[in-house]
């Protein structure tokens, strides 16, 4: 396993189109287990596999409780609710924006073995699914952004939440 490099915003990568993970093999093995090597050593919640230069249908999301989700070709199935809150990116780092993303989301992708399965997610999950598949489609989260939040709005943002509890 190795890490990768992770590519930043302006990389004509980061705007392309994946292609679909056609061969499930030990390339595909390789590239996943480099991905979740490397976006434990970033400590990001998911990475796509554009933003470490690879322009296949291939992403994995940290669920929180020390496991990796591995989603290949992935699709959304179902979205409702709504949730609006703070999203980062390791392609664009220390930049933060408020984006509004459905608060629930089931999916379709395949594991690394080619077999599909159907998951599904609120809150955090729902927007990591959102956010990284939207990078297999060319897309940054910073379409949906009015401005970057500066240290301050963001320090705001989490200390409000904190009295809300």
């Amino acid at each position: 396993m190795a890490i990768r490099r992770i590519v930043t915003r302006g990389d004509d990568r980061l705007g392309k189109k994946c292609r679909p993970v056609t061969d499930f093999n030990k390339r595909l093995h390789i590239l996943l287990d480099d991905m979740k090597e490397t976006l434990a050593e970033a400590q990001g919640a998911g990475l796509a596999a554009p933003q470490v230069g690879v322009l296949r249908r291939a992403v994995i999301i940290a669920d929180g409780e020390d496991e990796v989700m591995e989603l290949i070709n992935p699709e959304i199935l179902e979205q409702s609710g709504e949730q609006t809150g703070p999203e980062g990116c390791l392609s664009v780092p220390g930049k933060w924006g408020m984006v509004t993303r459905p608060n629930f989301v089931r999916i379709r992708a395949q594991d690394r073995y080619g077999e599909w399965f159907e998951a599904e997610g609120e809150e955090l999950i729902a927007r990591c699914f959102c956010h990284e598949i939207e990078h297999l489609d060319g897309h940054l989260y910073v379409e949906h952004i009015d401005h970057f939040l500066s240290e301050e709005e963001l320090e705001a943002y989490y200390q409000e939440l904190e009295e809300e509890e």
